[in-house]
């Protein structure tokens, strides 16, 4: 597991699926939700109570550091860069 350092925020992309349907046909496809994801694990200096595990939050698009482990995405963000908790 990773576990972020200091004021950091391990954040896993959101993917929202999306059905047309075309007669009798059903077509899914998976598309980015912008820059909306959910928190998985924070830093031991992260202090706003609303950044704790499982929230789902908008942040800065070009503020993150990515790492792929196993097929999953993750990203890394300074607790400053997130902009916004989705209630």
């Amino acid at each position: 597991m990773i576990k972020p350092l200091r004021n950091y925020c391990l954040l896993k992309k959101e993917k929202i699926e999306k059905e047309t349907k075309f007669g009798d046909i059903i077509i899914s496809t998976k598309k980015d939700n912008g820059t909306v994801s959910k928190i998985i694990s924070v830093g031991e200096d992260v202090k706003n109570p609303l950044l704790k595990e499982g929230a789902r939050v908008i942040y800065k698009e070009y503020s993150t550091t990515s790492y792929k482990e196993n097929d999953e995405e993750y990203l890394l963000i300074k607790d400053e860069d997130i902009l916004a908790v989705i209630e």
